[in-house]
């Protein structure tokens, strides 16, 4: 018997066992209009020596749609299906539909829809024709299966330098002729997904309220959220959503009840607070970031960074600056929530667990705790209280006021005769030698906003102490002025995208910063258009930029007054969306949005960066008197 084999990019090779060429055609006793498995890669279909057919039959009078399971290694080119009376009769076909990898996303896999119009003829036999033509070397299969498929017709190879031309197979390419319901992409199985999306390990979030599941970017092709929820609607046009009481996603007609009651609850909760942004794009952006946010905010308090296994934890910075977020858009109950979750994971010492697990049990490992967290959770405190409703406000912070008070405390016990902090990670996660400016601002402004709730609530000794280790730590994160506040003061450690971190609204900028904020940003600037978080000389990001990274200059230069900057930065962020609106944490080298979307902290910062590009910014801490 004959053998062929083809080779996919990323794929072992399959060796496909022929039949001769006198195999019989059957004719089914039933329709035969599809076959969905598709574990093997039957056939090249690419010109000018290579092609691929199956035979089926119908029940009904027209075609509407064909789709095949197919691969491509090619970026480029264009993918034919046609429905023929004469299997090799150019001239016998009924319907044709011809589309281009390049505007399909490129190379990739998965189920390919063709749509049609053609009158057939129920019970005749037709044979679904593709092929495929590309200038690259790349191969672009057809796939099936090697298993036995009752009631099948054939499938045929065209291998011309092979067979000579056509050749019957007894495996059984995977197609779907008028697919309805399951049967269609994008339900059970994936729409074509171009490899280039799978940079990233999560497309969006589908939620009840206490349940959160994520979409695969193989399921997000084609598809889109109903406007102001997390319902998704796919190719099919049926709806995807977690129903109330259930830990996995169901598909339903569109309009279903239960949906459209959820649709309700999203939008209602949306039309509670506030929405900003000066643009239609912006104010799309912050809806989706919220809806995010609330998709990752369980309800015990705990905040997820995103929604896939190494980001399934609460870290209490990327929970800070949700909550700020939520307070400033009017969304007190998400804030107060998150604050209470930080006051129940709070270690007796007044530190927190670099991150915990969303059950608040603890944390997963043995990470290092970071300390800036106990700046930035007092900072989040004094930014909800200053939105929270005026008339329960401090009988609510007086519950809070605890652990700010040990947070506090620990900050200020912390400082050393030069009136900085200990080395310690910082939101890099990795530990510097000496103290780094992304641990010493967020400790400023925490300190700063502790000093000033303690006021409010008549504790004069309290805002004394915090005060005087606010000025100090001031005066000791002058160190970092001459050099353009870098990751270090010894400058050894290069710039650092945490400058921001001495803007509003956590801290009052000082003298000469806006010329920092431009040093620095040059500096981290990679050919993407993002910012690497900093060039530290002992650690590479890459040709990553971090969303979050670049969106702390759009928010530094918003609240310094550099409007156009800020709006420039901020547009770069959004246009790194993937097809559902989301914000992934990092866009790779090619400018795709690369390891998970959304990320709930730059879904914050677009928040309150819209808020201060529409006149409306986060107060900043006052610097003790």
């Amino acid at each position: 018997m004959a053998i062929a084999r083809i080779l996919l990019p990323g794929l072992l090779s399959f060796t496909l066992t022929g039949v001769p060429a006198a195999f019989p055609d059957t004719t089914a006793a039933v329709s035969y209009e599809g076959q969905a498995r598709h574990e093997t890669a039957l056939f090249s279909v690419k010109a000018t020596n290579n092609a691929a057919a199956q035979e089926f039959t119908v029940n009904g009078s027209r075609l509407t749609r064909l789709s095949v399971y197919l691969s491509s290694g090619a970026a480029t080119g264009t993918v034919t299906a046609q429905v023929r009376r004469v299997r090799d009769d150019a001239g016998s076909v009924v319907a044709s539909k011809t589309l281009n990898l390049a505007a399909l996303g490129g190379a990739g896999a998965g189920w390919l829809e063709f749509p049609v119009s053609a009158a057939v003829t129920a019970g005749a036999t037709y044979y679904l024709f593709v092929q495929a033509t590309t200038a690259e070397s790349r191969p672009i299969a057809w796939y099936g299966t090697l298993q036995s498929v009752p009631g099948s017709l054939t499938s045929w190879n065209y291998d011309r330098s092979y067979w000579g031309g056509w050749h019957a197979y007894a495996s059984r390419l995977a197609f779907h002729v008028n697919p309805t319901g399951s049967e269609r992409c994008g339900e059970t199985e994936p729409c074509y997904v171009p490899a280039s999306a799978l940079a990233a390990r999560t497309a969006g979030l589908l939620t009840n309220g206490v349940d959160t599941e994520a979409v695969l970017p193989s399921f997000a092709v084609g598809a889109s959220y109903v406007d102001g929820s997390n319902v998704l609607r796919l190719p099919s046009g049926r709806w995807r959503y977690l129903s109330t009481g259930s830990s996995a996603s169901r598909v339903v007609a569109a309009d279903d009840p239960g949906a459209l009651a959820q649709i309700d609850e999203n939008r209602a909760w949306l039309a509670a607070g506030q929405v900003p942004g000066t643009t239609a794009v912006r104010r799309a952006a912050v809806q989706r970031a919220l809806l995010s946010m609330r998709a990752l905010l369980k309800p015990n308090g705990a905040f997820a960074a995103g929604w896939s296994p190494a980001w399934e934890y609460s870290w209490p910075r990327d929970g800070a600056f949700a909550a700020a977020a939520f307070a400033a858009t009017g969304h007190d109950e998400e804030a107060y929530r998150i604050l209470g979750y930080d006051a129940r994971t709070q270690r007796a010492d007044g530190t927190w667990e670099a991150r915990t697990k969303l059950d608040g049990s603890g944390p997963p490992d043995a990470r290092k705790w970071q300390l800036d967290g106990n700046g930035w959770v007092p900072w989040a405190t004094w930014q909800w209280y200053g939105a929270a409703p005026a008339g329960d406000r401090d009988e609510r912070l007086r519950t809070l006021y605890p652990m700010v008070r040990k947070a506090a405390d620990y900050a200020a016990r912390s400082l050393g005769p030069d009136g900085l902090p200990p080395a310690s990670p910082d939101y890099w996660e990795l530990d510097t030698a000496t103290t780094n400016i992304g641990t010493a601002a967020p400790l400023l402004a925490g300190l700063n906003a502790s000093a000033d709730l303690a006021a409010r609530l008549g504790m004069g000794e309290d805002a004394q102490r915090w005060g005087d280790a606010a000025r100090r730590l001031s005066a000791g994160i002058a160190a970092f002025a001459p050099l353009g506040y870098p990751r270090t003061a010894d400058g050894k450690h290069g710039r650092d995208s945490a400058v921001a971190f001495m803007a509003p609204p956590f801290n009052t900028a000082p003298p000469g910063l806006g010329a920092a904020l431009d040093s620095t940003y040059r500096a981290l600037l990679l050919p993407n258009g993002g910012v690497s978080p900093g060039n530290d000389p002992d650690f590479s990001w890459g040709s990553y930029a971090w969303t979050a990274s670049t969106s702390f200059f759009a928010l530094a230069w918003a609240g310094t007054g550099e409007q156009t900057r800020a709006s420039q930065t901020l547009d770069w962020v959004l246009s790194k969306r993937n097809g559902l609106g989301e914000l992934p944490e990092t866009v790779n080298g090619a400018g795709l949005p690369s390891s998970v979307a959304p990320l709930g902290w730059t879904d914050s910062l677009v928040v309150l960066t819209a808020l201060a590009l529409q006149g409306s910014p986060q107060p900043t801490p006052p610097n003790a008197p």
